[in-house]
């Protein structure tokens, strides 16, 4: 391999196309293959779940045994060797751990030895590394589930030459969670307890996986630029400005693709017609179906305003429902599918009925139907309180589905905003700042208003979103930038 070539450990608690909760899916599988196009030797280290389970292959089983010794327990678990296009992922087989429906939860409750379990899967990692003779010139760790890969590179592994020339970057796909608990739930901690550190720990003795890979990682980065900077501020940095100040300069932000080979409507097979930005004559298609499917009155003419989205306060519900207390008194259809927060569900479910015929809720989440909505809807709704980078606008922008959006994180990077209905440029949506629900508001009485009565300007807005692209290919030169530099500098993190 070229000396400008990296070998590169790729640690992930969820991917595409094996498991999957949100986006950090997606960039689990796309960046690697992209960074694989550059020339890099990537490998993927994931759990196995049943999810992962239902991919395997006889001939996928690579190792029949490895035990992990911590402190008195002994961990005997397998390795399985699949294939996402070209790169390898190694999957680590502790049924006890990993044996499980939700990834993270009962579809209700964080599973209460989730400090264990993943504590565990990042001493796993790179023990497998060893195993492979796969020396990292770069671990990759994403979230707070793999945060622990860079402190115990730094203090149980700190003598081992097998990492010498190993460097880790922490990237924060959703910094809300941070992965805090007991540190007596995690069987082994007498491990590693001696090594934490104040700004590691929160208050009673409770351990924060993410501060610990803050603290440890060579690198940090965020999902998007704005995203960066907000983490760097009072308001935005999730309760931990002192840490993330600390380590401004080893900080930065990195906007995530899109991947157009799964989002795109012209290819869309599962799309009743497609289309492309020359010729949208399929989208008004998709538009009837949707509104046959959910049993709305078939109306080309009314704006139909769609969104799909996990159901939390994050995503800006508490702004969107008073929003449409109002707001459905137009002559329009909302259509909204997710789960989550049942408080949320129960809501909508009241306002759905409140208002038959113009709001259509449901419970649950499918890749058609997510598909469906980005196609038939005139505009798709994202108000979010904070949203790292967000996907589902970048959906919606090659779907020719103008996104309304709150101007914060990935949203703010993505979105550029209408400042004039009736000459809309090289705008792709509407944008809103303060998280107000009057605020809301107005930019959807804005963009009813565009749809209404400025056609010409609607087209091109539509247009415009359609000739946007965000490639992951230009992300992982970023990345490739982002290594070199870890490789090229000392450690700079507590140790």
């Amino acid at each position: 391999m070229d000396s400008d070539k990296l070998k590169i450990l790729f640690l992930a608690t969820e991917v595409e196309d094996l498991a999957k909760t949100g986006g950090l899916a997606d960039v689990a599988k796309a960046l690697p293959q992209a960074l694989r196009r550059l020339g890099h030797d990537v490998r993927i280290v994931c759990p196995f779940y049943p999810q992962v389970q239902e991919r395997l292959e006889e001939k996928n089983h690579l190792h029949s045994e490895l035990s992990l010794q911590l402190d008195s327990l002994q961990y005997l678990y397998n390795i399985h060797l699949l294939q996402l296009g070209n790169v390898p992922v190694y999957s680590v087989d502790y049924p006890p751990y990993f044996s499980r429906q939700g990834l993270y939860d009962n579809g209700y409750h964080p599973y209460p030895d989730n400090g264990e379990r993943f504590a565990f899967f990042s001493m796993a990692a790179l023990q497998i590394a060893q195993s492979l003779d796969f020396a990292p010139d770069i671990i990759h760790c994403n979230d707070w589930h793999t945060a622990m890969t860079p402190f115990f590179l730094r203090t149980q592994l700190s003598e081992n030459r097998f990492f010498d020339s190993t460097r880790t970057l922490l990237t924060l796909h959703n910094a809300a969670y941070q992965g805090v608990f007991d540190l007596a739930s995690i069987p082994f901690h007498r491990r590693f307890e001696n090594r934490l550190s104040c700004e590691q720990m929160e208050d009673g003795n409770r351990i924060n996986f993410l501060k610990c890979g803050l603290t440890s990682a060579d690198k940090i980065n965020a999902v998007s630029p704005s995203y960066a900077a907000e983490l760097m501020t009072p308001l935005g940095s999730h309760h931990m400005l002192p840490l993330f100040q600390q380590r401004h300069s080893d900080f930065s932000g990195i906007l995530n693709g899109c991947n157009y080979d799964d989002w795109n409507p012209s290819t869309d097979p599962l799309l009743p017609r497609t289309y492309d930005q020359h010729h949208l004559e399929g989208k008004a298609d998709c538009k009837a179906h949707l509104q046959q499917y959910l049993g709305l009155k078939e109306s080309p003419d009314t704006p139909l305003f769609g969104m799909v989205s996990r159901l939390t306060v994050q995503k800006g519900f508490e702004l969107l429902l008073p929003a449409l207390e109002r707001f459905l008194y137009n002559d329009v259809q909302v259509v909204i599918i997710g789960s989550g927060d049942p408080e949320i569900a129960e809501r909508l479910k009241a306002m759905e009925e409140k208002y038959a015929g113009r709001l259509i809720f449901r419970e649950g989440y499918t890749s058609k139907i997510a598909h469906w909505v980005q196609a038939g809807a005139d505009f798709f709704l994202m108000p979010s309180l904070f949203e790292p980078c967000g996907l589902t606008q970048m959906y919606s922008l090659a779907y020719g589905t103008p996104p309304i959006v709150r101007g914060v994180g990935g949203l703010k990077d993505t979105v550029k905003p209408v400042k004039d209905i009736r000459d809309v440029d090289r705008a792709t949506g509407f944008v809103f700042s303060q998280p107000e629900p009057t605020a809301l508001l107005d930019v959807m009485c804005n963009a009813l208003a565009l749809y209404r009565e400025h056609s010409d300007s609607y087209a091109k807005l539509q247009q415009n979103g359609m000739a946007t692209r965000f490639c992951w290919d230009d992300a992982a030169v970023k990345y490739e930038q982002l290594y070199k530099s870890a490789l090229n500098t000392e450690i700079t993190a507590n140790q």
